[in-house]
Formats: structure tokens, C-alpha cells, sequence
């Protein structure tokens, strides 16, 4: 289902081997949300359907579990450009896009597609300055942390930032695109998403909703092959040659990680041990975290990804599953209804793979984990393919911790079949 790293138009080594000075990469406002790379974040173009459809990859993360997160560009009919989910405005990545503006017209609407996705969120308002004549639509029910601020206080542009209507009709790219709010009342808080439907390229576009777990490691994550190295050790003591075997090892194991936090793989080792470890360690550099490794791998962690990506399927990523969408399953599954009513033959996530080959039928499967419910093409939506419960054992422990505290609340509604 998902596509292979060759439909990438600009390949890894073309990428490193382009001359790019560090103001080129800089990303200076990185202490808001900082996740690494940090202040230094290479960008990636690839065209996805000819002269219609552009991603750009960047790269974020935490402890060296990286993955990409995705801005796609779609040029206009009429002219012009729609960003959906902006990245880190870099030189490096608004020069790839003021490329496409040469070609194709200034970039009109700007989309952020989240309410809860600080990742996103906080691109968008330095973006839109490189691009003045555009016009901003952000998902509904935007808060920020500790307190909520208004939009403008957190660099949104006032005068041309608009909250996205409920009725899509009522947006001036109604007649390229169709979209379905899904919001979902969390307390303390919103999640939110807005899948966006190009009728002409018959192209879904979506956030955090679903996704595709690629075998090998994308494009992006092997510019700087350091996390995958990091990630393919089995302990501390490890030293791992680069090559394209380490890398896949290291990108499935960070792919359990970056799913499950702690999955049913994954051994921690008592710190002391980890500490007389690391001592010992061939790297004990900064960049390696002083040698610290606390944690190692069971034989079955390739059974566990092998399970996670079921050939490439389509799938709710489980901290989604487990936290979030079981908060409101009628509501989640209307949304889905919705968007699986549109006819798209490729969807396009902000992380993970991309694009993928999937079309309403794949969508609507992806959901049945909140309980089988008729498709809309008259088929079952149980699943054949449901992740192992096992993997899912840190996360529940998580969601009952959190209740505890009463920062989360137990599911709120019965799934009516």
C-alpha cells in the first residue's frame, strides 16, 4: 500500500551533496517546541502528482526516535498554491517552495489542519509572514498551554487568519476541495483534524488521523543516518556499522518506539547497570548521551513490527486508539464516514509514508478498532488486522495514570451499532 522511497524526485545523495550553508537549515525559534533536530532542519521536495501536488519532509523528534513530518503543497486551477500543514520555514525550505511560486503563483491559502498538534501549530504564523497575500484557515477550537491565547498572540497573522466554517461550501477553494472537522472535547483541552479532499486529483490529505508504516527508513531520515545507527544497537556496547541493514533495524525499532513508548519488545535496564554500561561504552560523547543505552531489545521486537506495519496497511496510530479517538467513537466514526464518502485514491499523512495508495474502503478499516460498523460501500468494517494487545500494555497504563489525575476521563459514549 505504501510507496516505495524511489517515487522520491530528489534522492538522499543529491540532497546531502547540494550546497546548503547552515543559515540555509536554521531554524531559530526551535526552544518552543524542542524536538531535535532542533535549530538545524534539511528539507526534502517531492512531487507527487505532476505538476499538481509537492510534500516536503522535514525531520522531528526525541531521543533519536525521528520521523518525518510533511507539508503538501497543491497547486490551484485557477493559480496559485494551497499549503496544508506548514513546515519550519527554513531558506532551504522556502526557497524549494518559491520555486513552485515562480511557476505556478503566489501561495494563496495556508491550512492548519490541527488543534492539538503543537508540531504544526507553531510553523504556521512564521510561514505565513514569508507569504503576505495569503489567507490563513486553522481547524476550530485552537487552545495553547498552560493558558489560552489568542491566535495573534502566538504569531498568527490577525487580519488574515480565519477559523474554518463548518460548512466547507463557505471557503473560497469550496470548488477544489471538499474537508470534514473532526473535534473531539478532551477537558482540558481539543483534538483536533481536518482531512481535505482535492476532487481533481482525487487526493486525500490528512494529519495525525492514519497512516502508513514504511519498512524502510523514508528519505529524510537517512540525510543524517546518526538515529538509525543509534537505534540498531542491541546494548550499550554495541558498535554498529553504517549500512542499509542497520538502518532498516534502527527505523523499525523507532517506529515501535515513536507507536508504543515502551513495547512489549522493549526490556528497560536498571540504571545502575546502564551507568556501569555506559561507562564502558565506545561513544560517551554528548551526541551519544554520554553512553547511556537503558534499554534492550527481545527477539520478537521484528515479529512486533512486522504486526505494527501489516504489509503497509492503513492504521490509527495506537496512542490515537488508546487515548484519544475512544473519548468520542460515535463522533470519530462519523467523521470517518464523511471522509470515506469521497472518492480518493491516494492519501497523503503529515508523518510516516507518503503517498499512499489507499481509497475510502482502506479509510474506513482503519477505524473498526472503535467496533464493526457497515461500510459505507455495504461491506464489515471489523478488523482482520488489529494490533497485538500486548504492545499496547504501557500506553493503558498511561490512560489509567492520567485518569487518576483527572487530567483524562474514562471513554465518554457506547458505540451504537
Amino acid at each position: 500500500m505504501g510507496c516505495g522511497v524511489n517515487r522520491i524526485t530528489m534522492n538522499v545523495q543529491e540532497t546531502q551533496e547540494q550546497l546548503v550553508s547552515p543559515k540555509d537549515l536554521s531554524w531559530r525559534y526551535w526552544p518552543a517546541v524542542p524536538l531535535y533536530p532542533f535549530g538545524r532542519r534539511r528539507t526534502i521536495r517531492a512531487e507527487v502528482v505532476k505538476d499538481t501536488i509537492w510534500t516536503f519532509d522535514q525531520l522531528q523528534g526525541i531521543f533519536y526516535t525521528v520521523v518525518p513530518i510533511r507539508m503538501t503543497v497543491v497547486k490551484l486551477e485557477a493559480g496559485g498554491l494551497f499549503v496544508y500543514a506548514p513546515i519550519a520555514p527554513t531558506r532551504e525550505c522556502i526557497r524549494l517552495l518559491k520555486e513552485l511560486v515562480a511557476v505556478h503563483g503566489d501561495v494563496k491559502y495556508i491550512i492548519l489542519p490541527t488543534a492539538s498538534g503543537l508540531e504544526h501549530k507553531v510553523f504556521v504564523g512564521p510561514f505565513a509572514r514569508y507569504f503576505p497575500q495569503s489567507q490563513v484557515f486553522v481547524a476550530p477550537n485552537q487552545w495553547s498551554f498552560p493558558i489560552n491565547l489568542p491566535l495573534s498572540w502566538l504569531g498568527f497573522p490577525a487580519k488574515r487568519t480565519h477559523i474554518l466554517p463548518e460548512n466547507s461550501a463557505e471557503v473560497p477553494f469550496a470548488d477544489e476541495f471538499d474537508y470534514a472537522v473532526l473535534s473531539i472535547d478532551l477537558g482540558r483541552g481539543a483534538f483536533g483534524e481536518v482531512a481535505c479532499f482535492h476532487k481533481r486529483s482525487r487526493t486525500l490529505l490528512v494529519t495525525d488521523s492514519v497512516l502508513s508504516v514504511p519498512e524502510e527508513p523514508p528519505a529524510i531520515v537517512q540525510v543524517d543516518p546518526y538515529p538509525l545507527l543509534f537505534h540498531a544497537r542491541d546494548n550499550a556496547l554495541d558498535i554498529v556499522e553504517d549500512s542499509q541493514v542497520s538502518r532498516r533495524k534502527g527505523w523499525q525499532r523507532i517506529s515501535l518506539f515513536a507507536f508504543y513508548f515502551r513495547p512489549s519488545a522493549l526490556e528497560t535496564i536498571k540504571l545502575g547497570q546502564a551507568f556501569r554500561d555506559a561507562r564502558k561504552a565506545p561513544d560517551r560523547s554528548k551526541k551519544a548521551y554520554f553512553g547511556l543505552f537503558p534499554f534492550q531489545w527481545k527477539d520478537s521486537w521484528q515479529q512486533s513490527f512486522d504486526a505494527l506495519r501489516g504489509g503497509g496497511r492503513l492504521l490509527v496510530a495506537p496512542i490515537l486508539q488508546t487515548l484519544i479517538l475512544n473519548q468520542a467513537p460515535n463522533q470519530t466514526l462519523n467523521w470517518a464516514h464523511e471522509v470515506a464518502s469521497w472518492n480518493f485514491q491516494r492519501i497523503i499523512p503529515c508523518h510516516f509514508d507518503a503517498p499512499i495508495k489507499a481509497g475510502p474502503r482502506q479509510f474506513w478499516q482503519a477505524f473498526a478498532f472503535l467496533k464493526g460498523q457497515p461500510s459505507p460501500s455495504g461491506g464489515s468494517c471489523k478488523s482482520t488486522n488489529a494490533l497485538p494487545e500486548e504492545d499496547f500494555e504501557f500506553l493503558k497504563e498511561i490512560e489509567d495514570n492520567l485518569i487518576k489525575l483527572g487530567i483524562a476521563t474514562p471513554p465518554k459514549e457506547e458505540v451504537i451499532d
